[in-house]
């Protein structure tokens, strides 16, 4: 059998690519204004590959095989 789930939290992917993209600026020993623009630009690029999977950055579909015991995300359709 194969379950769709549809998840939608508006902050935790914004969240989760800021943690993740500060803690490997910081490794960078740039100024503080040089990882502020650094981390905006990284951010941004990791969302648009983010988008391949969620819609308006929130909602992300996941697709259970409860035979094959799998979970993967739906890519959005069209991207």
């Amino acid at each position: 059998m194969k379950v769709r789930v549809t998840m939608k939290d508006p902050d935790t992917l914004q969240d989760a690519i800021e943690d993740a993209v500060k803690t490997e600026v910081r490794e960078l020993g740039l100024t503080q204004a040089e990882a502020a623009a650094v981390v905006e630009l990284r951010a941004e690029a990791v969302q648009e590959v983010a988008s391949l999977w969620f819609e308006y950055g929130e909602c992300l579909t996941v697709e259970i095989d409860t035979d094959a015991k799998t979970c993967v995300a739906v890519p959005i359709p069209g991207r």
